[in-house]
């Protein structure tokens, strides 16, 4: 697995297209996945275990909403933290992770 991150319109997809091509499958807006699963109220610590296992050979981008103001709405701050446990548990389990900021990617791992 290969874990792209960074903010919000900072190049993270064209970034995985332009390296990737169609070689490999690219799951994009897994922050957006992880509010799916605070507002259902499922188990996203599961959730994530089983993705991880699903999804060994993808690249897999998310958003960093780790940055800027804690917001004031409860769901948006569960929404926040478990989006930082999983990506922490998504660079855990990747053979390389990338940091893009400004359309330049880093690699950390």
């Amino acid at each position: 697995m290969i874990l792209v991150f960074g903010g919000a319109y900072q190049g993270k997809l064209a970034y995985a297209k332009g390296r990737f091509l169609n070689d490999v499958k690219i799951v994009n807006d897994f922050d957006k996945w992880i509010l799916e699963l605070v507002q259902t109220g499922q188990d996203v610590d599961e959730a994530v275990r089983g993705f991880i296992a699903d999804n060994a050979d993808a690249v897999v981008i998310c958003n960093d909403i780790s940055c800027g103001v804690v917001p004031a709405d409860a769901v948006q701050r569960k929404w926040r933290e478990a989006v930082g446990r999983a990506a922490g548990a998504l660079a855990g389990a990747s053979d390389e992770v990338v940091r893009l900021f400004c359309g330049i990617p880093t690699r950390i791992k």
